[in-house]
């Protein structure tokens, strides 16, 4: 076996020295100890605090023999208990409603019943953080868990550190810590898949994790104000769509739902980089390949840059980050590709401000008129909750990049966007506010949560009006 094969998830763990004979009796226990003491973590029992005590490998490796119950160099058996990818066992460790309770009860309650609609559950994340309890966003609003007890730093590390890999505990535990981002998958039922961001505040270990939908849903749901627009985009062959938003907006479902149909009706070649990867896709007509930044590719700009090479004909970027990303986004789109990525951005008008500004003053008008020919469309949307009280709905901003959009983004006369939106619903485009307009009329949200939402109130002043009124 190689030295590579001997590390685990690509963690490495220093060897320790040959003990001396005078270690060896010290270390020899009196008497064994008891499996309670082994497995005692969380508000019971001390985890190692590791900042700052030498090699992170080896401070690592103490954390997993105290939550495994195995020793240094021992493979991990199973005990009783659920034992995660990493070998940490994911057992009761926090007080809710008097009794002890692990990660593992804390995700299932994204998939309970009673918090389903139409197979999406009303839950979106879970937050945990010290000196507060556990708390869940239900339709977008943060709601404490009922007679749940107060989180300190050593259970929220015996309830995150089992979904991370071993590299990403070390990148916690360094002396200037990193945040970490990660997946995880359940294997229960149909699965669940899980992001999580970890990081530390001025309490202590915090983190956020978010429940994706366990099936990807069907593009004819997403609530698209024009169902033609993705039958345009699914007949692309070359061109770049992005689609934008603010965190948890369902930028990645939406994605998805349309690789989902492309591999579900066309034989293509589908490259995915991810961080992490949030929807597990299976070749259904089209051979798929997904990689996590971190993981299976060193970062967006290498994993991509290789792609290139691999023969796609349809490469998913999860997010651009950097000048070079961009580019080799642009390139891609212009050779014969097609390219989904995402921005953090409120509308269609910001992607495109936001792309050049990426780049130096002196190549503006560069990457202007490369835009200009790659970008097909912008999607920006929001979620909002229902009018019924019960889930959130997606309002979207359509650009598309006909020969007018193309002439104002090439030309940098960017502030026309909007007003060329508003006049070309014939192009299949539609602003924000119109959709909202639509959404009210039609009875799906409230006219308080459309001006609540709008990235340009003023546009809905006649919402407020009687006749209007739902």
């Amino acid at each position: 076996m190689s030295a590579q094969d001997d590390d685990f998830d690509g963690f490495h763990v220093n060897p320790p020295p040959p003990p001396s004979a005078a270690d060896e009796a010290a270390s020899t226990p009196s008497a064994p100890e008891s499996r309670e003491s082994v497995e005692a973590v969380g508000e019971n029992a001390e985890l190692p605090s590791m900042s700052g005590l030498g090699d992170p490998a080896v401070e690592t490796a103490a954390l997993t023999e105290e939550m495994s119950g195995v020793g240094p160099g021992e493979p991990a058996s199973a005990p009783s208990g659920d034992l995660s990818p990493n070998g940490l066992r994911m057992q009761p460790c926090y007080t809710w409603k008097g009794e002890k309770v692990g990660i593992l009860e804390l995700l299932r309650r994204f998939n309970l019943e009673e918090y389903m609609i139409n197979g999406i559950s009303r839950l979106a994340d879970l937050h945990l953080k010290c000196n507060e309890p556990a708390h869940y966003r239900l339709d977008g609003e943060l709601i404490p868990l009922e007679d749940a007890g107060i989180l300190d730093s050593k259970t929220v590390k015996a309830l995150i550190y089992p979904l991370l890999r071993r590299d990403q505990i070390e990148d916690l535990e360094r002396e200037l810590p990193v945040d970490v981002d990660a997946a995880f998958h359940l294997e229960e039922e149909e699965g669940m898949n899980f992001r999580i961001n970890a990081f530390f505040d001025r309490d202590g270990l915090a983190a956020v994790v978010r429940a994706l939908p366990r099936h990807v849903p069907p593009i004819e749901t997403l609530g698209f104000p024009d169902f033609q627009v993705l039958q345009d985009i699914l007949k692309m062959r070359q061109g770049l769509v992005i689609v934008s938003g603010i965190t948890g907006s369902g930028k990645s479902t939406t994605i998805a739902a349309i690789l989902k149909e492309i591999n579900r009706t066309q034989k293509l070649r589908i490259i995915t980089l991810e961080d992490p990867v949030e929807y597990v896709m299976h070749g259904d007509q089209c051979l798929i390949s997904q990689r996590e930044v971190g993981g299976q590719a060193g970062s967006f700009k290498g994993g991509l840059r290789s792609a290139l090479r691999e023969d796609p004909d349809v490469i998913f970027v999860g997010e651009i980050r950097d000048i070079e990303t961009a580019s080799l986004a642009l390139s891609a789109a212009e050779t014969g590709h097609v390219v989904f990525t995402t921005l953090h951005t409120k509308d269609a008008k910001g992607v495109v401000t936001r792309m050049v500004d990426l780049f130096p003053a002196e190549r503006s008008k560069e990457i202007q008129s490369q835009m200009s020919f790659s970008i097909k469309y912008v999607i920006a949307q929001k979620l909002l909750p229902r009018a019924s009280g019960s889930g959130r709905v997606a309002a979207y901003e359509i650009l598309h990049n006909v020969a007018s959009v193309s002439n104002l983004i090439r030309s940098g006369n960017w502030h026309q966007i909007y007003a060329t939106m508003q006049l070309s619903a014939k192009d299949k485009m539609i602003t924000l506010e119109k959709h909202l307009e639509n959404m009210v009329r039609d009875g799906v949200i409230t006219a308080e949560h459309a001006v609540q939402y709008a990235n340009d109130p003023s546009h809905l002043q006649a919402l407020t009006a009687p006749s209007m009124a739902v």
